[in-house]
């Protein structure tokens, strides 16, 4: 049987949510499936899936269904069909505690208050899942996170998120062709903003 990655993008479904900082996960695996050829045209275990190769490995990239803070119910069920371990999955998702055009890497953790993680590590019973987190930033002032996290980015945001989801594809395909350096616990990446 064919061995699969899965890359898992966290996001809310419906267009209403496209553009939202909180779906940036969907963002990268659009992104990705763009550039590769890739088309979302299964809906299977709760996800919206694309199959194909990245790099030279056999890949499923998969936008849960569910609402962000239930993904779990859509990657465990997919994981457990296609025999994927949890170190052959990546999650990629948003971080409110990491300024925008930072990026992150972690081979295992906790959730660190990101509810959708949270719910894969539950219900696949592990830490150990690899996971790539995008920095969106802190809300402005005393703004409600749960308020700013389902705003769009701004004009003014637009071109660092760009950047960032360009930086994103490299590191992922470098995750899945084994380079060395995702063999640390944790690595972070700083997007070039024209020397602001």
């Amino acid at each position: 049987m064919t061995t699969f990655h899965l890359l898992a993008g966290l996001g809310n479904p419906g267009s209403r949510y496209a553009q939202n900082r909180h779906n940036i996960g969907f963002q990268t695996l659009d992104e990705l499936a763009t550039t590769y050829q890739l088309d979302f045209t299964r809906s299977e275990h709760h996800a919206a899936t694309a199959h194909g190769v990245l790099g030279d490995q056999r890949v499923i990239l998969a936008k849960p269904q569910t609402w962000m803070n239930e993904s779990g119910k859509a990657i465990q069920p997919l994981s457990h069909f296609y025999k994927i371990p949890p170190e052959r999955i990546l999650v990629i998702y948003d971080d409110l505690d990491i300024p925008l055009g930072t990026l992150r890497y972690r081979r295992a953790g906790s959730n660190g208050g990101h509810r959708g993680l949270g719910s894969i590590i539950q219900r696949l019973g592990t830490r150990e899942i690899p996971r790539l987190r995008l920095g969106i930033g802190r809300p402005p002032g005393r703004m409600d996170a749960a308020a700013y996290v389902l705003q769009d980015f701004s004009p003014q945001e637009q071109p660092v998120v760009w950047d960032v989801l360009r930086l994103a594809k490299k590191l992922i395909v470098a995750w899945l062709t084994g380079e060395a350096i995702f063999q640390q616990q944790g690595i972070t990446w700083q997007v070039e903003t024209d020397g602001k």
